[in-house]
């Protein structure tokens, strides 16, 4: 049976019940197929399996964005069930960060690319909160979807770094038949922006060159902040009826485990 945790006092307990090994997906909530997945995985490979809800405010540096998140706790339980999750773990932020964001962990040179320049300082409120996820869960191994490639190539750069000892493990990006990958920010999407958001995938993976794809969907009416090609993987970040969409996709041989 699942069991709902909001504070961390009873987290703790209800963690040092729990035996063998133990699998954790940290999400915001709105859980789609793609989180299902991980929690699959996460079930499949442990015997027992932890998913924690928490819309981080320190990693938006848009505040309407964060205002805009959608709120789906009621149908994310419901998923939690039907996975077998045994523990979620649905925190406040004044428990998350007594501190009151005082203590950060910084990354000096990939947070620095790609998504990076265009969200100033995300990428320092991810790794936070997915550092303190960590310590409080204690698990073997965490499950992180390819769709955000940048966020867990820090997250595991991050646990190695701090000699954590969870394993960060990534998972393929789930996509909808159209090919678009699985995001809660989709359904924020107008029915005719989301036919159009199926051409992002397209264009990254039909695209020669990352400069073709970028006219390509600025040609469809996306706004575009970068197309770029980095060890094997075509990276993109676009906007389309005010929603941003982010992907990637392996190109060869070259690409990064």
């Amino acid at each position: 049976m699942t069991r709902v945790l909001r504070s961390l006092k009873e987290f703790r307990g209800a963690r040092d019940a729990l035996s063998g090994s133990v699998g954790f997906v940290p999400t915001m909530g709105a859980l789609h197929e793609g989180h299902a997945s991980l929690l699959r995985r996460a079930r499949a490979e442990n015997e027992s399996s932890i998913l924690s809800i928490f819309v981080n405010p320190t990693q938006f540096d848009d505040p309407g964005d964060l205002a805009n998140y959608p709120s789906t706790l009621e149908a994310d339980l419901e998923i939690a069930g039907r996975e077998g999750v045994d523990l979620v773990l649905v925190p406040s932020a004044a428990e998350l960060y007594p501190d009151g964001y005082r203590y950060r962990v910084l990354e000096t040179d990939l947070s620095a690319t790609l998504d990076g320049p265009h969200r100033p300082g995300h990428f320092e409120g991810v790794l936070t909160v997915v550092m303190r996820l960590l310590q409080l869960v204690r698990a073997r191994r965490a499950y992180f979807g390819e769709k955000d490639y940048q966020q867990f190539l820090l997250i595991r750069g991050m646990a190695d770094a701090f000699f954590l000892g969870t394993e960060i493990l990534p998972c393929p990006t789930v996509r909808e038949a159209d090919g678009l990958a699985m995001s809660s920010r989709n359904r924020r999407l107008s029915p005719s922006d989301r036919a159009r958001a199926a051409l992002l995938p397209r264009f990254l993976r039909e695209s020669a060159t990352p400069e073709a794809a970028r006219a390509a969907l600025l040609e469809a009416g996306f706004e575009v902040d970068y197309v770029k090609d980095v060890d094997g993987r075509r990276f993109v970040a676009a906007t389309i009826g005010g929603v941003r969409l982010i992907d990637n996709l392996t190109r060869g041989p070259d690409a990064l485990p």
